[in-house]
């Protein structure tokens, strides 16, 4: 009887599809079908991206970062085979900075990643989403003016009648991009 029931539990395993929703247990993608990781909508709460103080050596395509080699001059940056800056304008995050850790103050683990929607993955990276048919939800405001005390890097999509699109928040101004 045990061999029977290990057996079904292990084919249910291998055949489920999983989700994440952080924040509550519904999310706001209609069709979870094609999302691997969302958020709940109206938090007023942000995705807040690495803090970088030397630019990964060989970036996996998709790398989306908060560029702090130069902390008076940060920027929100992704990687599509040359960086691209998405903020438009430097920020000063020198006071953000002293409050987080340098690689020197704790133990880095350089390989160390959590992986969503695969088994396994060869790109770098934190938090790496790995699938060909699944994206990420990003949380969804009403209005950056809503967000109490945005952090430097963070990213949020602005669901606002007549001005859809995608904000990022550099420590000093928010920058949009429409879709």
């Amino acid at each position: 009887m045990k061999k029977i029931l290990l057996t079904i539990f292990i084919g249910a395993t291998a055949l489920s599809n999983a989700q994440i929703v952080i924040g509550n247990a519904i999310g706001t993608a209609a069709v979870k079908t094609s999302v691997l990781l969302e958020f709940p909508a109206n938090q007023n709460k942000g995705l807040i991206l690495p803090y970088v103080r030397t630019l990964p050596a060989t970036p996996a395509e998709g790398t989306l970062l908060l560029d702090a080699t130069d902390p008076t001059k940060a920027r929100i940056k992704y990687y599509n085979g040359a960086w691209v800056d998405l903020s438009g304008q430097d920020s000063n995050i020198t006071s953000t900075l002293a409050t987080q850790p340098t690689a020197a103050q704790v133990s880095e683990f350089p390989s160390a990643k959590v992986i969503v929607g695969a088994k396994s993955s060869t790109a770098n990276g934190v938090l790496v989403l790995e699938s060909t048919t699944k994206s990420m939800v990003l949380p969804i405001v009403a209005d950056v003016q809503n967000i109490p005390s945005p952090s430097p890097g963070m990213m949020v999509y602005v669901n606002k009648a007549g001005a859809k699109r995608l904000a990022v928040y550099n420590g000093s101004k928010w920058s949009f991009w429409k879709p």
